[in-house]
């Protein structure tokens, strides 16, 4: 089924091609809604989804929320288990996980746990 372009769907074309980085559907719904467009939340829910089935922006979670990037790259976290501090890091070489698969890797998300620098310190000062 072919989606029709209307004047709202123009817009927040327009709006999207304009985004940099990872962005949430509120962030882009106060983006949208900030002109003279009236622009309905469920409007921008369909429309991202829309965009997600065509492979034009890529969605990932992050501290429990769906965020959206236009860019297919990696969206990973380091965690710590003692603080729960969360940093976004970034993965280069996936040759690994892209050999573990049989399928094409479009984009992935890893969370990776362990202990930050901070924490090992305050430890590594406690056992002194």
């Amino acid at each position: 089924m072919k989606s029709r372009i209307t004047r709202q769907k123009e817009h927040l074309i327009k709006r999207l091609a304009e985004i940099k980085g990872l962005f949430t559907a509120e962030e882009f719904f106060e983006e949208c809604s900030a002109e003279t467009f009236r622009i309905g939340i469920a409007t921008i829910y369909r429309f991202l989804n829309e965009q997600e089935k065509i492979n034009s922006i890529h969605s990932y979670r992050c501290d429990r929320k769906k965020v959206y990037s236009k860019t297919s790259t990696n969206h990973c976290h380091f965690i710590c288990e003692h603080c729960g501090k969360r940093e976004h890091i970034s993965i280069k070489n996936i040759e690994a996980i892209r050999a573990s698969t049989t399928g094409t890797i479009c984009h992935f998300q890893i969370d990776v746990y362990g202990i930050c620098k901070r924490c090992t310190l305050k430890k590594m000062l406690k056992t002194k």
